[in-house]
């Protein structure tokens, strides 16, 4: 049987086959093009329609950018040297390009403390945008809007570092009293700054000169730095204030709950221009004779303001996905209010509503331009003002504006990347 037996089994591998490469057709560029260009007729027709109009625009536009002229003072030599061959005059970026970063106020000589501002910018935001950056680099992040104050506006650093100790001291007092009740903790933190603010203040006075930079006055902010500075603080403070709108409007105290209501749906009806002129022009009747209130302040403020309400509703959205359940676990585990909103509700809303605010941010971003309506020269107010009424450069557009969206699109493009790739960190449900 044994003789049998071998004869049915012909052969049998004992070692595998070596593995092959897959088909051309299924790696690489090919399986690409394949599946997202020419996966059926009607994708392979918009395909080529597609290629045909991308070919149209660059071959179009490339003689415009290949005979740039990038090394004379006006448009008058630009048009010399072209001698009627179509071409861009680049020049006028070289020749104008403090202006568009800096306005055409802010000293020459100090150019490097807002550029300085803005790295030290990138390295603050670092632990927050990166949830495995070291916990210790947040003291850079707080302490970094006192030292881009410093730096930006000058003057003595006594200022920065008085505001520091009274938000320090404010903080410890809240600590303080947060046990006997909430409002007792607010009260006792704004009293503590304000007195450490009036004593510092009266100090700050009596040595202007300690460690002072060159003094620059608000009026003489502009250009790209501007909407920088504008974007930055309003979308940093319109997403606390934003949070607390939203819990406002969740409350179970009528009190607050209608004046969250009001205050958000009025801002929401109101257009941003409209909330501009009033910090420009109808804001001033309302403070005393004789008192000087900055306006880039004011415009913080309208700007912050405009920008928290939406968010609040963007948050609000994100807390109603909550199922209940999660409230009801935070009941079970004994936390109170501000235990709970801090450490269940409030991560997994936020983490719903990362869409949803990184949309109101880019728009606040974009909106900023809307300053050069009010007479600030950021750098749509630039372009429009002062370069453009020079008899030098009087009639350059395309230059100007592509080189405004060229810096719009790489601050918002780069927004938009990062939520997307903060939403994948974050997308623990689905692992």
């Amino acid at each position: 049987m044994s003789d049998t037996h071998a004869q049915t089994v012909a052969y049998v591998r004992d070692t595998m086959l070596p593995e092959q490469a897959p088909p051309t057709s299924e790696t690489g560029v090919v399986k690409w093009m394949r599946e997202n260009l020419f996966s059926g007729w009607f994708n392979t027709v918009l395909t080529l329609v597609s290629l045909f109009f991308i070919y149209q625009i660059v071959t179009g536009a490339w003689p415009w950018f290949a005979n740039g002229i990038w090394s004379t003072s006006s448009l008058a030599e630009c048009r010399d040297m072209l001698q009627g061959e179509t071409g861009a005059c680049f020049s006028v970026l070289t020749e104008r390009w403090n202006q568009l970063l800096f306005g055409f106020k802010y000293p020459p000589d100090g150019y490097w403390r807002p550029t300085l501002a803005f790295v030290l910018l990138v390295v603050s935001l670092a632990p927050v945008l990166y949830p495995k950056a070291p916990r210790k680099l947040l003291v850079l992040t707080l302490l970094y809007p006192f030292v881009a104050f410093w730096l930006i506006w000058g003057g003595t650093i006594l200022t920065p570092i008085i505001a520091l100790i009274g938000f320090i001291a404010g903080y410890f007092a809240f600590k303080r009293f947060e046990y006997q009740s909430f409002a007792m903790g607010m009260l006792a933190g704004v009293l503590a700054t304000v007195v450490v603010w009036w004593i510092g203040g009266l100090l700050a006075s009596s040595m202007p000169g300690f460690l002072a930079l060159e003094a620059v006055p608000s009026r003489d902010l502009g250009g790209f730095m501007l909407n920088l500075i504008l974007g930055t603080v309003c979308v940093s403070l319109s997403l606390p204030i934003g949070i607390l709108l939203a819990l406002g409007r969740q409350s179970s105290m009528p009190i607050i709950k209608w004046i969250c209501i009001l205050f958000i749906e009025f801002i929401r009806g109101v257009p941003l221009i409209t909330l501009l002129f009033v910090a420009n022009v109808v804001l001033a009747y309302f403070l005393p004779p004789g008192t000087a209130f900055d306006l880039i302040l004011r415009v913080i403020i309208m700007i912050t303001m405009f920008a928290s309400a939406y968010i609040a509703e963007v948050i609000r959205g994100g807390l109603a996905a909550l199922p209940r359940g999660q409230y009801e676990a935070a009941d079970s585990l004994g936390l109170d209010y501000a235990q709970a909103t801090r450490l269940i509700i409030m991560p997994q809303a936020l983490k719903i509503s990362i869409p949803g605010i990184v949309n109101v941010a880019v728009g606040l971003f974009k909106d900023t331009t809307l300053v050069s309506v009010i007479s600030m020269f950021d750098l749509v107010g630039m372009i429009r003002g002062p370069i453009l009424a020079s008899t030098e450069w009087n009639g350059v557009y395309w230059e100007l504006w592509g080189f405004a969206v060229l810096l719009f699109f790489v601050v918002c493009f780069s927004i938009s990347k990062y939520s997307q790739w903060l939403e994948r960190q974050l997308a623990t449900d689905h692992r």
